[in-house]
């Protein structure tokens, strides 16, 4: 079929331009403009044809007066500005939500907390109308942002499972996360298999963060009888390992093995054992969690570690923030499910 597609003159391309040229509605030509999936491929390449021919610029204010959006995603980290750009963790993190929101035509606004009258602040934007939706890391197990966020009723996706302290309610939240639990049970079990006695771990904040929790959860899923002098908590940084390793040196000399909830953990930890005199992996084989390439492949010697994808998971968190964005306003909206992404043992020359 041919469409006339003839530019007008004089005047700018309107709406009613576009869905006479391409022999559809203007609500069709609405939906494809808006990146909504209940249009035909062949529809959807057709419309964006008499578009680009046309040479028409929908109207931003309009548009948004429809959609009710402002192609603003709100990313909420309750961490110091310093430590999101020193940690690769969180780099790599962002990276992978930038991309996603570039994909989408949004815009990322990044909201820091790291202290608690800042929350107010951050409150009232997000309550602003400012964006269309939130996703939120590095909360702690008390943090009032996730309240916050359901009386508000704001899209929110979290990364990372929210810790929920005993006795209290379990939010109702969609989150992306790894596989903690099961990555250190293949962790600890790599070092078993080793033939390694005394394995002690390095955890993360287990008052703080539901990963750190899951990860000591793995250690003791396949060391059911393992000492609690063989456990030292530290904070997800290369000075926790630091300290917690030379700890864990101090109580227990005969320790063979650490498994490190943490790359960055894990460095710390290698340069007291190299500080101590052991070798490694001869006299202590070490294993860490996160497979962070700028730490894990640099090290000495190279650190094994279980790989878990965090750009990705910064993608699939944004992924699930749009189809619920998408909806909202409908009568029925698409409900969400979490997602727990697999981990996987890279096995390089520390253990």
């Amino acid at each position: 079929m041919t469409h006339q597609t003839r530019r007008p003159h004089s005047r700018r391309p309107t709406l009613d331009d576009v869905a006479r040229g391409s022999g559809v509605s203007k609500s069709t030509v609405s939906r494809v403009i808006n990146g909504e999936d209940k249009v035909r491929g062949e529809v959807v390449e057709r419309v964006r044809e008499v578009i680009a021919e046309l040479g028409y610029v929908p109207n931003s204010a309009a548009r948004q007066l429809v959609t009710r959006r402002n192609n603003a995603i709100a990313v909420v980290a309750s961490q110091p500005q310093n430590r999101l750009f020193i940690d690769p963790f969180f780099d790599l993190h962002l990276r992978g939500i930038r991309k996603e929101l570039v994909a989408h035509g949004a815009q990322p606004v990044l909201l820091f907390l790291e202290e608690p009258e800042e929350y107010p602040r951050v409150g009232d934007f997000l309550g602003g109308g400012h964006v269309d939706g939130a996703l939120l890391f590095s909360l702690r197990a008390d943090d009032p942002l996730p309240g916050m966020i359901d009386r508000l009723g704001l899209p929110a996706v979290f990364g990372g499972r929210p810790l929920v302290r005993e006795g209290e309610p379990v939010r109702d939240c969609v989150y992306v996360d790894a596989d903690n639990r099961g990555g250190a049970r293949q962790a600890v079990g790599h070092l078993v298999s080793l033939g390694r006695e005394r394995i002690a771990t390095i955890t993360g904040p287990c008052d703080q963060e539901a990963s750190a929790v899951d990860r000591l959860g793995g250690y003791r899923d396949v060391l059911l009888d393992a000492s609690p002098e063989l456990v030292e908590p530290a904070d997800y940084t290369r000075q926790g390992g630091v300290d917690a390793m030379a700890a864990l040196l101090d109580r227990c000399p005969d320790l063979d093995a650490v498994f490190v909830a943490s790359d960055l953990m894990a460095s710390g930890a290698l340069q007291v054992l190299r500080e101590r005199g052991r070798r490694v992996p001869d006299d202590v084989a070490v294993v860490g969690f996160d497979d962070l390439a700028p730490i894990a492949e640099h090290t000495d010697p190279p650190l094994t570690t279980v790989h878990q994808d965090i750009e990705g998971m910064g993608r699939l968190m944004a992924r699930l923030l749009f189809s619920r964005t998408q909806e909202r306003g409908d009568a029925e909206v698409r409900p969400l499910s979490s997602v727990v992404t697999p981990t996987r043992l890279v096995v390089r020359k520390s253990a």
